[in-house]
């Protein structure tokens, strides 16, 4: 059996699920994109390949495989992109929440119930259908469980719009020893300005450090908490085109090991002048469909 273990984004990291492209179906109609930023690319001829995909997720999985993680992989579905592991579930403490998604990827569950089965039947929890969550946009931070949401009365509206009120109401009855602390995300149909989820604009980092990108918040009170939690001198601030890029979307195997796009230079080169260990991959196809590598993965254990 697995015993789940997860309180933070950084803890040594012991096993996790990494979504495949595996199979993932033709290119999407227009009508059929989850997001703005997948769009752009299906209208402009440029959505990525299955075989760059696949070569870009093996190359994070033997990272992964070289810090001894163990590394769990979806049942390959015929035609369906199951890449994003982190939408439709995420591990908090020693519970792990089924998302409520978009009703098109339920099969995405059922093709981790290999995994579901190694975990305690209790630990599990499938929120109400009120509560709308994806893993992308709840970020466990020792005493905080950081939330990003939208509240707009629009929010029917916006398929970008992922996570609701009730999901920080959810989380607060399941965990009332954490403070759960919820950020307003900028929504817009403009790839260049939406946060489709929390990591899309914020990630916190080991050793005290945090990406972010102010425009990605609604709320600037809110924004600027986050900036006076880590400190600014410990904040490397993000461009709305380093947004765009996904450059807050690195993933850490450990307090001074970090995953990033090789791509990411700036970041990259300064997360190694803070003492950081970057392991750096390619993953700027996958980044078209609006997600990178923290989106790619679920983790189920952390030291």
């Amino acid at each position: 059996m697995l015993r789940l273990s997860v309180n933070d984004e950084i803890s040594r990291l012991k096993a996790v699920v990494l979504g495949t492209a595996e199979s993932c179906g033709p290119i999407p109609k227009p009508e059929e994109a989850y997001d703005p930023k997948s769009l752009e690319h299906i209208l402009a001829g440029t959505y990525p390949n299955e075989e760059d995909m696949i070569r870009e997720m093996e190359a994070f999985s033997e990272v992964l495989k070289k810090y001894n993680v163990a590394v769990y992989r979806p049942e390959v579905l015929e035609e369906c992109n199951q890449i994003f592991s982190r939408d439709i579930a995420f591990v908090i403490e020693d519970k792990l929440i089924i998302s409520n998604i978009l009703p098109e990827r339920e099969q995405e569950v059922d093709a981790i119930l290999h995994v579901l089965d190694k975990i305690e039947e209790e630990n599990i929890l499938h929120p109400p259908e009120k509560v709308h969550v994806e893993g992308g946009d709840v970020m466990p931070w020792n005493d905080y469980i950081f939330v990003g949401t939208y509240t707009g009365e629009d929010y029917a509206d916006h398929i970008t719009a992922r996570t609701n009120s009730h999901a920080v109401e959810y989380l607060r009855n399941q965990f009332p020893s954490k403070k759960v602390k919820s950020f307003e995300l900028r929504k817009s149909k403009n790839a260049r300005e939406n946060a489709l989820h929390l990591d899309c604009c914020f990630q916190p980092l080991g050793k005290g450090k945090a990406i972010l990108h102010k425009n990605g918040f609604l709320v600037e009170e809110e924004y600027q908490w986050l900036v006076d939690f880590f400190g600014k001198e410990n904040v490397f601030e993000i461009t709305a085109d380093e947004m765009y890029h996904m450059f807050s979307n690195v993933f850490s195997i450990a307090p001074d090991v970090v995953v990033s796009e090789k791509n990411f230079t700036r970041l990259n080169n300064w997360l190694r002048e803070h003492g950081f260990t970057v392991e750096e991959v390619p993953y700027a196809e996958i980044s078209k469909q609006e997600g990178l590598l923290r989106c790619s993965t679920l983790p189920l254990i952390r030291d």
